[in-house]
């Protein structure tokens, strides 16, 4: 039996990416959270490798913007539930092959692999100030579940 999505606050540092970021559609990105000062969507996240399924941009904004987490849905990837396809035409990937390529860092390029997901996800607004260091020096308290990694 496979373990239902968790929401999780994730460090930045552990999430591997398997594919590269369109450098204009993260500018906008940017803006954009600077400006609503919130993640709307969860990015999704592969339980214990920590690979990101769905994110990758809001995951370099992030990074870019000096947070030091990520609001993220865990998922079991292995799980009949979510399922990967192409955005273009190609051959098709198997999930072995994203896990693969992200430990490995050969990335795949932008908008190759779209994964969707067969359960409905509730809405996780989160502000950008529970991701970003505290400004005054003092360490922000975690709770268990949002300080899974």
């Amino acid at each position: 039996m496979t373990e239902p999505p968790e929401f999780a606050l994730l460090r930045l540092s552990d999430l591997k990416a398997h594919e590269e970021i369109e450098e204009k559609h993260l500018v906008d990105l940017i803006a954009r959270l600077r400006r609503t000062k919130r993640i709307t969507e969860p990015i999704w996240v592969a339980r214990g490798s920590f690979v990101i399924l769905n994110g990758h941009h809001r995951v370099e904004a992030l990074r870019r913007m000096g947070a030091e987490r990520a609001p993220a849905w865990v998922l079991e990837y292995d799980s009949e539930l979510i399922h990967l396809e192409r955005w273009q035409p190609g051959p098709p990937i198997a999930k072995s092959e994203v896990v693969q390529r992200a430990m490995e860092g050969r990335l795949f390029p932008p908008k190759t692999t779209r994964h969707r997901i067969e359960l409905d996800l509730p809405a996780r607004s989160t502000p950008l100030s529970e991701l970003l260091p505290p400004t005054d020096g003092r360490r922000r308290a975690h709770s268990r579940a949002s300080d899974r990694s």
